[in-house]
């Protein structure tokens, strides 16, 4: 695999599902990741049914935020035209086609990049460097069993007595490392006598049944139904059920979902026990708690079980009523203390929220466009404005008149808004208030007269976006409503305020906002109170409470991932540096808001209110450093990664910087990478995911690391590492 990653721009691994493809491109991808100047890059695709969102999906796994309407494709090529990396994309086969147009732009658009993929089925396009992933062969099989067969039996060896029985078990099992893994894991209950009986005995009858095709897919398939129907009839039935989850899943959604037609609640954590125990289920620990994944073989085969049962529908129902459900008590909990948490748990669902929405516009009826204008929040709050768009557009081409388009349209003209597409918020915005005023709906129209006030506000028409906030704040409060939204309202009249050089005002309205934060536990809109506070400050020149309040609302903006925020909050933090006479750090900050913008909008929306303080700010730094020093600084700030320039302007240390040389140390350079990752308090999935390396592997890197240094806890690790560092 390496001598072919030098010699191709593109390798596609084929192979039967559980030979080991995605183990080997990782494997790879770790052997080869100095070879490349940006590293490689790991995207998992098995979760996208859209064909449309492969692209975004690739952006995202990339760390590239964009919520222009530019074509994402678009801006995937500006993001990697001038860098030399590795992409892996994972799971292809049920999106080939758009995964083979998206690869074949890319390397024909960006010189440095070279592709790795992983697909049942070959991209078909030029230059493409098949290789076939066999199964292993014996010597590794035998291993490979060995080591599994040790995890569930310790003291298990693979010795001159049982060498026979082991190489019969491998070789009916075709050397496929998922069909060895789910029979070793069988030792918990049964000899290696009985275990190749039992094999053997049911290879033949599948065999019988299954003449024609590839014969490692047969094999595969065999092992696969063998170890189903050496599961209970519980663990059978929710096997099949969770297919229907997209990524991972908790107890919770497992209890709900799968559930039902004599299913007890509490017999979900019974059978998920016995599938996690089997190997069959992957647990996962997250800071939510512990999560669920099936290894997408099977959970391939467990949607065939359940298409083959005729309940497949039912249970895709089950999955978008949960999901719904869930989503409707996120959206009201957001008003809250518990936001940041809320956001946390919307991007583990991210996978399932996809499902349940593509479910809904394959079906008939308006579940699709309720819960694609509930996940406002996440849209709006959280960095996916782009995603959210593609939603809501089509949510609104299947809507008819009623309140359910009215709350997709003020969704829809707040996302296209933030984008700086006014023209169609205005239009849509436009259409939710006829509707509103004409059947009464005040809901709707509170929320459609103050998203269109925004778009005036952005648009430089102070005197209608004013009148329109004002409406706005009189129907929040006719109706009693308090939340987020309102916040906002008066938030944003502030900062019209602020154009108007009315800063008491703005104070007070602002103070106002963030007192109601408070009290209700809301950080998100609270955030954009205390940035304005923090221009009030800067205008009266209490630079450094403007600073501190500016570096405190850039912290809240990044728990939410929250673009707008975040490059609102370094610009003002770069205009107070020019005013603090600190010239080479206002210039850094331009320089990185230059490019956070390019993924937000219009430099300060195109608006000359919001771009004046901003070029005033340029024109400081520039006399004080002189056009070249300002235009180098000005570069610096460019280069810097989006979390880069966060810890910049925050004034956290970079990553980048110099690090003094360490003392002498046992261990290798590999393991002094992960002793660090683990002093930064990663798991070894979240170390594995860093360093583009199998979980497996991380886990005997730590290992290793616990046996050279005589420790016995993760702990003690970190402790070493923190006394180590100067």
């Amino acid at each position: 695999m390496r001598r072919l990653l030098s010699e191709s721009r593109l390798v596609t691994l084929t192979g039967v599902g559980g030979v080991g493809k995605t183990r080997l491109a990782l494997r790879a991808a770790a052997e080869t990741n100095r070879a490349f100047r940006d590293g490689a890059w790991f995207v998992e695709l098995s979760g996208v049914t859209d064909p449309e969102l492969v692209v975004h999906t690739v952006l995202e796994q990339l760390g590239v935020h964009d919520d222009t309407v530019r074509r994402h494709r678009t801006v995937l090529v500006e993001h990697l035209r001038d860098r030399q990396m590795l992409m892996i994309l994972d799971n292809c086969e049920h999106v080939v086609g758009a995964t083979a147009d998206l690869v074949d732009v890319l390397l024909r658009t960006v010189p440095g990049l070279r592709v790795l993929v992983t697909s049942r089925e070959r991209l078909g396009i030029d230059g493409e460097h098949l290789w076939q992933v066999a199964p292993l062969p014996q010597d590794p099989a035998l291993t490979l069993f060995a080591e599994r067969a040790a995890a569930v039996e310790p003291g298990f060896t693979l010795d001159a007595r049982n060498h026979e029985t082991v190489s019969q078990i491998c070789a009916l099992l075709g050397g496929i490392p998922l069909a060895i893994e789910l029979a070793a894991v069988r030792l918990r209950v049964l000899t290696l006598d009985h275990l190749l009986s039992r094999l053997d005995d049911t290879f033949r009858v599948l065999a019988d049944g299954k003449r024609g095709g590839d014969p490692r897919h047969q094999t595969l398939l065999a092992a696969v139904d063998w170890s189903f129907h050496l599961c209970t009839r519980s663990e059978q039935i929710l096997w099949a059920r969770a297919s229907v989850f997209s990524g991972t899943f908790d107890l919770q959604a497992a209890e709900r979902v799968c559930s039902g037609d004599s299913v007890a609640p509490e017999e979900v954590m019974h059978s998920l026990t016995g599938l996690v125990d089997k190997s069959v289920v992957v647990s996962e620990q997250q800071p939510s708690g512990t999560r669920f994944r099936l290894l997408e073989p099977l959970r391939q085969y467990g949607l065939e079980k359940l298409r083959g049962a005729g309940r497949e529908h039912v249970m895709r129902e089950r999955h978008r009523d949960y999901f719904m459900e869930w989503a409707e008590c996120r959206e009201k909990e957001w008003f809250g203390p518990a936001q940041p948490q809320i956001f946390a748990l919307t991007r583990l669902e991210h996978a399932n929220l996809r499902s349940a929405l593509d479910f809904c516009f394959d079906n008939e009826g308006d579940h699709c466009v309720h819960l694609a204008s509930t996940l406002w929040f996440y849209w709006a709050g959280c960095g996916m404005l782009g995603e959210g768009r593609h939603w809501l557009d089509r949510a609104l081409v299947r809507s008819a008149a009623g309140p359910l388009r009215a709350k997709a349209l003020w969704v829809n003209g707040y996302v296209a808004t933030l984008q700086g597409d006014l023209a169609a918020s205005a239009r849509m915005l436009e259409e939710c208030r006829r509707y509103a005023a004409e059947v009464g709906d005040e809901p709707a129209l509170a929320y459609s007269t103050h998203r269109l006030a925004c778009t005036h506000l952005i648009g430089d028409d102070l005197d209608l976006a004013d009148n329109l906030f004002e409406e706005a704040i009189g129907l929040y409060r006719g109706q009693g409503t308090v939340n987020s939204h309102t916040m906002l309202a008066g938030i944003e009249l502030a900062i019209s305020a602020t154009f108007r050089h009315d800063f008491a005002a703005a104070e007070r309205l602002c103070v106002e906002a963030k007192a109601v934060g408070e009290q209700h536990g809301e950080l998100w809109a609270q955030a954009y109170a205390i940035y304005v506070l923090a221009l009030c400050a800067w205008v009266s020149g209490d630079f450094a409470r403007a600073d501190q309040l500016g570096r405190e609302c850039l912290r809240i903006k990044r728990t939410f991932h929250d673009l707008l925020g975040i490059v609102l909050a370094i610009e003002v933090l770069a205009w107070i540096a020019a005013s603090q006479g600190n010239a080479a750090r206002a210039a850094t900050l331009l320089g990185a808001t230059n490019e956070i913008w390019q993924s937000v909008g219009y430099p300060m929306f195109g608006s000359r209110y919001f771009g004046a303080p901003h070029g005033e700010c340029e024109s400081a730094a520039i006399s004080a450093l002189g056009e070249q020093e300002f235009r180098a600084m000005f570069r610096k700030g460019m280069d810097l990664e989006l979390e880069d320039a966060i810890s910049l302007a925050i004034g956290e240390k970079l990553i980048e910087e110099p690090l003094p040389i360490p003392a002498p140390t046992p261990l290798t350079r590999r393991e002094q990478q992960v002793a660090d990752l683990i002093a930064g308090g990663m798991s070894n999935k979240e170390i594995a995911a860093r360093l583009v390396i199998a979980r497996r592997t991380a886990e005997g890197h730590v290992e290793r690391i616990l046996q050279k240094l005589g420790f016995t806890s993760r702990a003690q690790i970190a402790t070493w590492v923190t006394e180590r560092r100067p």
